[in-house]
């Protein structure tokens, strides 16, 4: 009877630690499970210590909560204008409703992709190929807000969708390489085409400037030309009115410096004619000694007047 008490006690011990940790579930952090009762969902259990009835309860589905990724695999798209690109991208989505993850749809990652591979060839096939090289953040924001409003009913938040790379057949490749070399050599010639033009406008504009300042430097020097002139004009008549008025007092020592003086202007000029290399001229010698007397004795006849006028 004692061993058989001390099976019973042993069995029923065993029971009771078996009974324990099935009733008693620790669920890690970032992770959600939910609890089905014969077969229907009940409850969610959260991170930390949980209780459940053993042989009624059971776990049903364990669900990651934080943000997870989903590679979009590669797959042809036929743009607006019928060029064939090829296209992959990545998803990043977060459960929040661990509930509706696990019953409202069927295997959920295979969902979540399929949604996207659909609306991408959707979005994409509506854009230009430009507008698909050169949009990549328009297509991502239209993919984004279509596939977070469809599969908002599943419990999960699509947070991000990126095209990770758009691949365009080889020869349109070369073709677009061409259309920008091409372009780049438009450019090229545009910019040196302006350059020629703008060095042109300058070398106008200088030489403008330069006959400008020589037309002044011209007019500055003729009309200092003309004001020496007038002032060796107004000499020569001076004095051609004093050798007049010297010669009406009866003064012939004046009409001799007055020949003189252009007897020896017109010798200046010939010896600095350059044609003549040796001049031989009768010269009358007495004639210039007599006119350079007749400039002494003006000049003697004016020292003395000045001397009456100031003793008178």
């Amino acid at each position: 009877m004692d061993g058989g008490l001390s099976t019973f006690t042993i069995m029923l011990i065993v029971f009771a630690v078996v009974f324990i940790k099935m009733a008693v579930r620790v669920v890690p952090q970032g992770q959600q499970h939910n609890v089905e009762r014969f077969g229907k969902f009940t409850m969610t259990l959260k991170p930390g210590l949980n209780i459940i009835i053993p042989f009624v309860d059971a776990i049903g589905s364990r669900l990651d909560m934080r943000e997870q990724v989903l590679d979009v695999p590669s797959q042809d798209v036929i743009t607006k204008d019928n060029a064939m690109v090829r296209v992959d991208g990545v998803v990043f989505y977060q459960v929040l409703d661990a509930s509706k993850a696990a019953y409202e749809v069927s295997n959920l990652k295979f969902a979540i992709l399929n949604l996207v591979m659909t609306n991408l060839r959707t979005v994409m096939g509506s854009m230009d190929l430009d507008e698909l090289l050169s949009k990549r953040d328009e297509i991502n924001h239209k993919l984004l807000g279509v596939v977070d409003l469809a599969t908002n009913p599943w419990g999960i938040k699509v947070t991000r969708i990126e095209i990770k790379d758009i691949t365009p057949p080889r020869d349109l490749v070369d073709a677009m390489a061409r259309q920008m070399k091409a372009e780049r050599e438009k450019r090229a010639q545009i910019l040196e085409a302006e350059g020629l033009k703008q060095a042109e406008i300058l070398k106008a504009d200088g030489e403008k400037q330069a006959q400008i300042l020589s037309a002044e430097g011209r007019k500055e020097a003729a009309f200092r030309d003309a004001e020496a002139r007038e002032r060796s004009a107004e000499a020569e008549a001076k004095a051609t009115k004093d050798v007049s008025e010297a010669i009406s007092h009866g003064d012939v020592h004046a009409l001799n410096y007055f020949i003189g003086l252009k007897y020896v202007e017109a010798l200046k000029v010939i010896g600095n004619a350059n044609n003549q290399k040796v001049l031989m001229l009768p010269l009358d010698a007495t004639s210039v000694l007599g006119s350079v007397a007749g400039i002494a004795e003006i000049a003697k006849a004016s020292f003395e007047k000045d001397e009456k006028n100031k003793k008178g």
